[in-house]
């Protein structure tokens, strides 16, 4: 008798056995699943070790980028569509590259960086680039560079309180500076020019965004008013604007509309501004959601995309003194996780992690940039009509985000 109870409880415990792994093999039938729509494509730049992309600049024709990382050097890519291939090295400055701009009128590339030195960069028949020196004369690290629409000079901000306005002297075979220090009072943080060569935005450290003069007689031709106000002699502030009504922050970034009469910028208290100057410069004030955004361009005449912290691009719109906010630009579309192993999971994590929530559980960054997104640049197009733009990140990771497909998958519209 007690053999029979033993064979039958030994049937029972096999059977539930067999029960149990023919219900895990059906439940565990759609496994999670992540597919992102491809409104972008992703390069990883640098890899072992993964570096950060601390700035970035295409040449004319987009077959060529120069970048540079966390080191000294900054570097030539050759693209082709698909992948990158190192073409040279520039080794030249002594201390970490802080930005770098390539000039598409005169395929030019000027360098800074933080050992106070700035270099231009010229193409000779070898196939070499060969660096020529700059004299900025300041005496803290550079922070910013970017060439003037026309190619014949180029603007250099520091921590030195004052920009240094750069050209060419034929006479000495060098490029030369005259730096603009008033009212100046804090580091430069960005500039942009204006299409008129002449007017410079600034962004700086201390919670202030200003437009000066930049005109060099003998360099630039006369110019003439703009809706910014009367031309100036070089030096002059045209504008001024602060950020927040309580304080504000930083001025990570500043750009000028294609038309050069509306300018927008982002600072570190999550805010985006935009300044016009056809409605006596009124300042128009956006408080974001997200974190603080490092960059900022103009996509179209009313569209803005913004990004930094956040590690997603983000887009807004400008219309009649007021700016909305259309939408995130890194979207995908996700499957609802199922596991034939999810009651053995819970416990599992109930043991070692003291949690069974898969909120509190989840580690990993859903979106194309693992971090903060440094810089934004045009690749196809300009600000008038652009079709794609690359960002930048601490991630090491170049993005090319495609506008038409951006539009198609979310269903948005960039006027």
């Amino acid at each position: 008798f007690f053999v029979c109870w033993l064979l039958f409880g030994c049937c029972l415990v096999v059977g539930c056995l067999v029960v149990g792994c023919w219900l895990f093999v059906l439940i565990d039938q759609n496994p999670q699943q992540h597919r992102r729509v491809t409104m972008s494509s992703q390069f990883q730049l640098f890899q072992n070790p993964t570096l950060p992309v601390k700035c970035h600049a295409w040449n004319s024709d987009r077959s060529q980028i120069c970048v540079s990382g966390s080191g000294n050097d900054a570097y030539i890519f050759k693209f082709d569509g698909s992948k990158f291939a190192l073409l040279q090295t520039f080794s030249e400055h002594s201390s970490t590259v802080t930005s770098v701009d390539w000039c598409p009128s005169t395929n030019e590339i000027v360098t800074c960086a933080q050992d106070r030195n700035a270099y231009v960069w010229t193409l000779n028949d070898d196939g070499k680039w060969m660096p020529k020196i700059v004299l900025l004369r300041i005496h803290r690290a550079a922070t910013c560079v970017k060439w003037s629409p026309d190619g014949k000079k180029f603007a250099v901000g520091s921590g030195a309180r004052m920009i240094s306005v750069c050209y060419f002297d034929e006479d000495n075979n060098w490029w030369v500076a005259k730096h603009i220090k008033k009212p100046i009072r804090s580091t430069i943080l960005s500039i942009d020019w204006h299409p008129n060569n002449i007017l410079l935005a600034t962004g700086s450290s201390g919670f202030k965004t200003r437009i000066f003069s930049a005109y060099i007689k003998g360099v630039d031709t006369k110019p003439s008013d703009t809706t910014w106000g009367k031309r100036g002699r070089f030096g002059e502030l045209v504008a001024e604007f602060k950020t927040g009504p309580c304080g504000g922050g930083w001025v990570h970034d500043v750009s000028f509309s294609a038309c050069g009469t509306k300018l927008a910028y982002v600072a570190h208290d999550s805010c985006l501004y935009v300044v016009d100057s056809s409605t006596d410069s009124t300042v128009t004030r956006f408080a974001t959601k997200s974190l603080p955004c490092l960059s900022v361009t103009w996509v179209s005449p009313s569209s803005i995309v913004a990004a930094g912290y956040n590690y997603i691009p983000l887009l807004f719109s400008y219309e009649g003194n007021s700016i909305s906010f259309i939408g995130e630009l890194d979207a995908k579309e996700e499957k609802k996780e199922t596991s034939s192993f999810r009651a053995l999971d819970t416990f599992r994590n109930l043991d070692s992690k003291g949690t069974s929530s898969t909120s509190d559980l989840e580690t990993s960054v859903k979106s194309v940039h693992q971090n903060c997104i440094v810089e934004i640049a045009a690749h196809t197009g300009d600000k008038e009509k652009m079709g794609k733009f690359s960002t930048i990140g601490s991630d090491g990771k170049l993005v090319l985000w495609d506008l038409a497909k951006i539009q198609q998958s979310l269903s948005i519209s960039i006027a």
